[in-house]
């Protein structure tokens, strides 16, 4: 059965001198502030589109690499995933995602583990949806 989530944005006044709100509506989870000088600029305490994208792809990337580790017969005791994407205000656009990564895989040698990070980034839905732009990976096994 698929799936369909929702967010809904209300924004108002021009994108540079404007703001607007973010709902997560599918979950009723969360509203967020967005606006162009948190975007271009950084400004805590609102988010932006590339904060958003880096939620969905660091989460995608734990369920799926969760996954593969259980399949090779080393489910994973943590996963720590942080998505760092990166906006250009000059291009405009967003120019990659990198993930950093941090796991406790008992039983799991370095070199599988970075086989199967590897795959995970390959085969993670966002992973999948972002193919317009670079993703790196920084996978440390502890």
């Amino acid at each position: 059965m698929a799936i369909t989530s929702e967010a809904t944005t209300v924004w108002r006044g021009e994108l540079t001198s404007g703001s607007g709100e973010v709902n997560l509506d599918s979950s009723n989870a969360a509203h967020f502030a967005v606006n162009w000088r948190a975007r271009s600029e950084g400004e805590s305490g609102t988010t932006n589109p590339e904060e958003l994208i880096g939620a969905a792809h660091s989460a995608c990337f734990a369920m799926a690499f969760s996954n593969i580790l259980a399949s090779n017969g080393t489910p994973p005791e943590s996963i720590q995933v942080t998505a760092a994407v990166t906006f250009d205000p000059s291009v405009p656009g967003i120019t990659g995602s990198h993930l950093l990564v941090n796991a406790t895989v008992p039983g799991l040698e370095d070199a599988d583990f970075q086989r199967l990070a590897a795959e995970a980034k390959s085969g993670c839905p966002v992973s999948k949806a972002l193919a317009g732009i670079p993703i790196t990976i920084e996978a440390e096994l502890a």
